[in-house]
C-alpha cells in the first residue's frame, strides 16, 4: 500500500473514531474528550498507538450528531442551561464571572456540566458567599494547577462548576488541552445567546 493510501486508511480510521467518540459524549455522558476517545479507540479495536482525531474534530462531530439525532432536545436543553448559567452569573458578579465549555461552544446536551469562571481575592471569599446566599456546594478537583479551588453545586438538578482563580488571572489567556485559546463570555453575551436561544423555539 502506498504512502497515499496510508494517509487515506489513517484520515478514515480517524473520523470513524471522531464520530464515535462524539456518540459516545452524546449517548453515554462523557463528558471528558480524551475519555471519550480513548474508549472509541478500544471499541474499534485499534492498536495503543494508533493516531487519534484531535479534540476539534471531535467537537464538530458531535454537533454533526446532535443535530442529526438529537436536535430539538439539544436546542431545549441549551436553552436551559444558559438561563441557568445566566441566573447563576448575575449573582456571582461581584466575582466577574464567565461562562466557558460545552454550554457556551454549543455542544451543550443532555448530561452537559456548566463552567462558570470566578475571579477573586481569594477562594474562600465565595465559599462565604455562596453560604450566606444559602448555595449548598462541595468541593470539587480542579482540572487545572492554575485553579485555587472548584466548588460544585446543583441548581435545577443541573451541576455546576464553579473554577475559582486569583484575580491577577483574569486578563491571562486560557487555552484548551489541545493548545487552542478557550472562549470564555460575560453575562451580557450569555443573556444574548440566551435571547437567541428563545427566539428560536418561539
Amino acid at each position: 500500500m502506498n504512502s497515499s493510501q496510508d494517509r487515506q486508511r489513517s484520515a478514515q480510521s480517524r473520523s470513524q473514531l471522531a464520530a464515535l467518540a462524539a456518540r459516545l459524549m452524546a449517548e453515554d455522558g462523557i463528558s471528558d474528550i480524551a475519555r471519550a476517545k480513548r474508549k472509541a479507540a478500544r471499541q474499534l479495536g485499534l492498536a495503543a498507538n494508533a493516531a487519534l482525531p484531535d479534540d476539534a474534530a471531535v467537537e464538530e462531530a458531535l454537533r454533526t450528531h446532535q443535530r442529526l439525532f438529537h436536535e430539538a432536545e439539544q436546542h431545549a436543553r441549551q436553552q436551559q442551561l444558559l438561563a441557568i448559567a445566566a441566573r447563576l452569573m448575575t449573582a456571582m458578579q461581584r466575582f466577574n464571572p464567565y461562562l466557558t465549555g460545552a454550554v457556551l461552544d454549543g455542544t451543550a446536551g443532555r448530561y452537559t456540566e456548566i463552567d462558570i469562571q470566578l475571579f477573586a481575592d481569594s477562594a474562600k471569599d465565595v465559599e462565604i458567599f455562596l453560604l450566606n446566599e444559602k448555595f449548598c456546594f462541595c468541593h470539587s478537583t480542579p482540572r487545572t494547577e492554575r485553579a485555587e479551588a472548584v466548588l460544585t453545586l446543583v441548581a435545577d438538578d443541573v451541576t455546576v462548576n464553579m473554577v475559582i482563580y486569583p484575580r491577577t488571572e483574569e486578563r491571562v489567556g486560557f487555552r484548551t488541552r489541545d493548545g487552542r485559546p478557550r472562549a470564555r463570555a460575560r453575562l451580557a453575551t450569555v443573556r444574548r445567546l440566551l435571547d437567541e436561544a428563545s427566539a428560536v423555539s418561539r
